[in-house]
């Protein structure tokens, strides 16, 4: 398995590379580029989403989807303990933006086209917990941390928002045994294959933003990628193995929780004034570092796997 998260990650680097040559050649503005994360975010990812759930109802599939919400909300449990341990405040430091970097990774951009190549669709079916999670966890922990305000309207927000509507939505069509007509299926399909080249094209034209040079001198962004793509996959695979649960599940929330910083950082930084190139940096800096760290952390954990069993 960790020869396809290999494979499926250098993919994703290159086309990654397509969007920083698009940026470069002003193919793709920033401003575009922010109008195509939200068709990304809004509709590519809620189709997917609601797509996963278009199968047959087995009772080893509900378990297993229970399963990866606890396991999720642990996983969450255990990444903001473990950053505000390993992340103290300190005078001059950007300790907000290190803790979200550690604690949220890109779970939906590279999640879901990795939890495809391991799994096809049931991958991502049981990923809609880990996306769950993270969304409630995100609009509300997340905020107040970056703005140490407690604000009730974002709060709400993430009830109403595409992603949580679309697992709504695909979890009464999953129980209820509702498939949707061949035509609409066929466009849903078309739409939900959109999500790895989009998604990686986009990450790649915000990456094409960060100062380079500013990014290999600053140890900050190091600190962070090495607690995010190092430290807490390790503490998730440990924990995790010990699990006596499907090695699906344990894999896809496994890579969800190992993915790099979210993109989220940045654009939340934008939007509050935050010091949003550092958080550029670290979303650069640890999307490049995950083409190695993503296989070792699925590798550990199939090793870890076995040696419990």
């Amino acid at each position: 398995m960790s020869g396809i998260i290999l494979n499926q990650t250098v993919i994703m680097l290159l086309l990654m590379l397509v969007g920083i040559l698009c940026s470069k050649t002003k193919i793709i503005s920033a401003s575009a580029n922010r109008e195509l994360s939200k068709f990304v975010l809004q509709v590519v990812n809620p189709v997917v989403i609601f797509m996963s759930y278009q199968t047959e109802l087995q009772s080893e599939l509900v378990k297993n989807l229970l399963i990866a919400f606890g396991s999720s909300a642990a996983a969450f449990a255990v990444m903001i303990l473990a950053s505000y341990l390993l992340i103290p405040k300190k005078e001059g430091r950007e300790t907000a933006i290190e803790r979200f970097s550690a604690i949220y990774s890109n779970c939906s951009f590279m999640g879901i086209p990795l939890a495809k190549a391991m799994f096809g669709m049931e991958g991502v079916f049981y990923l809609t917990a880990f996306i769950t999670i993270f969304n409630l966890i995100v609009w509300t922990h997340g905020i107040i941390l970056l703005t140490g305000e407690r604000d009730l309207k974002q709060v709400l927000k993430v009830f109403y928002s595409p992603t949580v509507i679309a697992i709504v939505l695909g979890l009464i069509a999953f129980f209820t045994q509702f498939k949707l007509p061949e035509l609409p299926a066929k466009v849903l399909t078309y739409i939900s294959e959109l999500n790895t080249p989009m998604a990686m094209i986009v990450s790649g034209v915000s990456m094409a933003e960060t100062k380079v040079a500013d990014m290999i001198k600053n140890l900050g962004v190091y600190r962070t990628c090495f607690i995010r793509l190092v430290i807490l996959p390790v503490i998730l695979a440990l924990g995790l193995s010990f699990l006596p649960v499907s090695e699906k599940v344990v894999l896809t929330v496994l890579v969800a929780a190992s993915a790099p910083p979210a993109a989220m950082c940045t654009l939340q930084c934008l939007r509050f004034g935050k010091n949003y190139l550092y958080s550029s940096e670290i979303f650069t800096a640890g999307t490049i570092i995950s083409v190695v760290t993503l296989p070792l952390a699925v590798k550990l954990t199939e090793y870890l796997t076995k040696i419990i069993s």
